[in-house]
């Protein structure tokens, strides 16, 4: 077994940054704009006959408007039905956290209503829904090869997993409830997980997120095997937002949304020695803040959030193998905050959803164009 790798330090004055809704303006400064704009060179060279295929906005879907808060999460089931995961009329604002990372609307109790929708991909209609009573920040959800759910609720820094015959009882949970911390070997503690990501072999990736800056690693049953970056590892993360695993490229890709880039490490599934090697950095003046990646084959799709006047939101196509930027997209209206996306296991859709306004993207991918 891979030796466990973790970090033994202790991380003062961290202070995690609420997911309100903000204006798409000078939130960071890059100096002068005209020089930050000049000669941008977006679509890098290509190998010859690469087809892309390009997300096209399937109109007025859903057919109906659903009443939804927040929607921080979607993933597709071994259906084609996408689930999304929402806060109800919970948001997370200035005063949800304190200095030291702890929930402070405990006095709130859990969101009453069902966070987990599952949506007909025809119609956008809610099928069935589950979730009630159980969550206090929903943020990342995740549905592996098997249909399990896996959830992450930022409120009380854990980690859930949910089998598709039982959806009242988790079989497996990681982390203490309303319990931020660090995690050791013999003790799990989280803080703020954001995103899980889940091998056919069954181990599971954990974007540990908002305060340790992290990706972990742990065996099926749990068991932590060891954390990306290591200690002796120059990467260093920072809100490690979303992370999407490339199982035939041996990589688990981040969203590394405040160092606004996107990191594929290592995820040490066939080889334990090739963890060593650095990570693939994609990085481009007109990503953003990165707030969510989704893959198929050997392509990434990610979206942005709101960064800085002059880097639009929207999405973006990312070739794994050679880290450049395929192709931009987005739909006819624009985004405003895309949080999440996922794609089908076909690859034949792919869907956006935002924390405001709350609502979910459906596209079509299509082969509109052959770059060569």
């Amino acid at each position: 077994m891979w030796p466990v790798l973790l970090l033994v330090f202790t991380l003062y004055g961290i202070n995690c940054e609420p997911e309100t809704v903000r204006d798409n303006f000078d939130y960071f400064s890059y100096g002068n704009e005209d020089n930050f704009l000049k000669n941008l060179n977006l679509h890098l060279p290509q190998p010859k006959d690469e087809i892309v295929l390009r997300p096209q906005e399937v109109k007025d879907w859903p057919q109906q408007s659903l009443n939804v808060g927040q929607i921080t999460a979607v993933s597709i089931n071994s259906l084609g039905q996408p689930v999304i995961f929402h806060r109800a009329e919970r948001v997370w604002d200035e005063s949800t956290f304190n200095e030291s990372n702890v929930y402070q609307n405990l006095d709130k109790g859990p969101i009453i209503e069902d966070t987990i929708l599952v949506l007909d991909p025809q119609t956008g209609s809610v099928l069935h829904s589950w979730g009630g009573n159980a969550f206090y920040m929903p943020h990342g959800l995740t549905v592996d090869h098997h249909d399990n759910v896996w959830v992450t609720d930022v409120a009380k820094h854990q980690v859930f997993k949910y089998t598709p015959k039982n959806h009242k009882y988790p079989t497996l949970t990681i982390g203490e409830a309303f319990t931020a911390g660090y995690p050791y070997r013999h003790r799990v503690l989280l803080c703020m997980p954001t995103s899980v990501a889940v091998a056919t072999t069954g181990e599971i990736f954990v974007a540990d997120g908002y305060c340790n800056n992290q990706i972990l690693k742990f065996n099926a049953a749990g068991t932590l095997l060891f954390a990306i970056p290591s200690f002796s590892d120059t990467l260093t993360l920072n809100v490690p937002h979303s992370v999407t695993l490339l199982e035939h490229l041996d990589i688990v890709c981040v969203a590394d949304r405040e160092n606004m880039r996107i990191v594929c490490p290592k995820a040490g599934l066939k080889s334990s020695i090739k963890m060593l090697e650095p990570a693939t950095v994609i990085e481009d003046p007109t990503l953003g803040r990165v707030f969510a990646v989704a893959s198929h084959g050997d392509i990434i799709y990610a979206v942005n959030g709101p960064t800085y006047q002059n880097i639009a939101v929207r999405g973006f196509t990312v070739n794994a193998v050679y880290g450049n930027i395929l192709d931009t997209w987005d739909p006819a209206t624009g985004f405003t905050n895309p949080h999440s996306l996922a794609v089908t296991r076909n690859g034949s859709h792919l869907y956006v959803t935002e924390i405001g306004p709350n609502k979910i993207w459906k596209f079509e991918l299509t082969d509109v164009y052959d770059k060569k």
